[in-house]
């Protein structure tokens, strides 16, 4: 019996100490393995670049420390960390389409979805994801919407055949004018274009 109550004392023991052990090693960094709770998985998209708007893509989660957008290597672009929610919403919704055919009428539909987008589909789509704007509007419309005047983290340029938009420095146009790669269709362009005869109109308080 006396040898019976012995062992239990030492195995006892010993899975104290196990136990004790384990809650006292020190974190290394990695994924701590003494706890049965699964581990919470943060999704990029939302924990640096705001909400996306449409199909999710891996320029949300790379933000630029500048006040400046970025064209990456993707395609895609990275918005400014210290940019209005706003502003990442809009590029994480260009972003969505980037890539996307020309259509002519494209995104002019009561959910501004299409195969692909024209000059003012496009425009509007970013807008929508930002929550700026709540159903699609023609080049000739945008020349009446919102403040007029160039923003300063949005400013559309429009005429009655044409509308481009930039966005914290950026460039988001179906026109590849200026554009080296020659590429139509909704997408960044690296360099600004020519804006005479455009109006310039901005979402009022950006």
């Amino acid at each position: 019996m006396r040898a019976y109550a012995l062992a239990l004392t030492i195995a006892g023991s010993l899975a104290f100490a196990s136990t004790a052990a384990a809650q006292t090693t020190p974190s290394t960094g990695g994924t701590d393995t003494t706890s049965s709770a699964p581990a919470t998985v943060v999704d990029p998209a939302v924990a640096t670049g705001g909400a996306a708007y449409g199909q999710p893509n891996p320029a949300t989660t790379q933000l630029t420390p500048e006040q400046s957008a970025t064209v990456l290597p993707t395609g895609y672009a990275a918005a400014p960390a210290t940019a209005p929610q706003e502003v990442k919403d809009a590029i994480a919704a260009a972003n969505a389409i980037v890539g996307k055919p020309y259509v002519y009428g494209g995104g002019h539909n009561s959910r501004f979805l299409s195969r692909g987008y024209d000059c003012s589909g496009t425009v509007s789509y970013a807008l929508h994801g930002a929550d700026l704007l709540s159903k699609p509007l023609d080049s000739s419309s945008f020349m009446k919407w919102g403040a007029k005047g160039a923003g300063t983290w949005f400013t559309i340029y429009t005429n009655p055949s044409h509308a481009f938009v930039v966005i914290a420095g950026l460039r988001l146009d179906t026109s590849a004018a200026g554009d080296p790669s020659g590429a139509k269709g909704p997408r960044w362009r690296p360099v600004l274009r020519s804006t005479k005869g455009f109006t310039a109109r901005h979402p009022i308080g950006f």
